[in-house]
């Protein structure tokens, strides 16, 4: 569904503008199969493959991708929040949002590539180990980055939202997606040192972004 801007009033031509329910319930499909894939890499041992171990035993050893299923479900559940939380701030959206949009959306249906990748070499004992854990926090890095253009697409044009963004309201959001951007990039080296610690990182990170960081965009003046 399309209509032109409403607050024009000089007769010429004008770019076409979206509902943001389109925007909203194809973005939930695309984070609720993301979601659903990652639970298709927790595997049940076979009682044949046990070689007289325990059933426990093999669940434990096991563990590595109960972790990274853990942290890439919370990160991906925090995104949908957050964008759902965005989404809220705007009555329409343009084409270039949907663009940035589809770009999030890129980075989050890979999510559950690199956690398969990384639960398989978490405790590897060699270079495999940390060259999973580094394309797992480069894949973060990239949906941060995504995630900040799109909040940057929704709020630069204060005519299709509901209530215009104060511009010390929209500095504090982005100094709270900066903050977490730059722990995301340090990542990367950290998973050169201790893909475990890495991991874990990312769930600390996961944690930061369950407090509302688009609060300050929603403040009335």
């Amino acid at each position: 569904m399309t209509s032109e801007d409403p607050s024009a009033t000089d007769g010429t031509a004008h770019a076409a503008y979206f509902s943001t329910n389109r925007l909203e319930a194809f973005s939930d499909g695309v984070f609720a199969i993301a979601i659903t894939l990652l639970v298709l890499d927790l595997n049940v041992p076979e009682p044949d493959t046990l070689h007289d171990e325990s059933l426990i035993a093999a669940l434990a050893h096991q563990w590595p991708a109960y972790f990274a299923y853990l942290v890439s479900f919370l990160v991906i559940g925090i995104i949908w929040i957050n964008h759902h939380a965005m989404c809220a701030l705007a009555r329409r959206v343009d084409r270039r949002t949907l663009f940035v949009n589809l770009l999030l959306l890129l980075t989050v249906s890979v999510i559950p590539f690199p956690t398969r990748l990384l639960a398989t070499y978490l405790t590897a004992d060699n270079s495999d180990a940390h060259t999973a854990a580094a394309i797992y926090a480069a894949t973060m890095v990239a949906m941060g980055i995504a995630f900040s253009l799109l909040f940057l697409a929704f709020t630069r044009d204060a005519r299709l939202l509901h209530e215009p963004v104060p511009p010390e309201a929209l500095r504090a959001a982005m100094r709270r997606f900066s903050i977490g951007g730059l722990c995301y990039l340090a990542t990367v080296g950290l998973a050169y040192l201790s893909p475990v610690a890495m991991l874990a990182t990312h769930a600390l990170l996961a944690l930061y972004y369950c407090f509302d960081q688009l609060a300050p965009a929603r403040r009335p003046r």
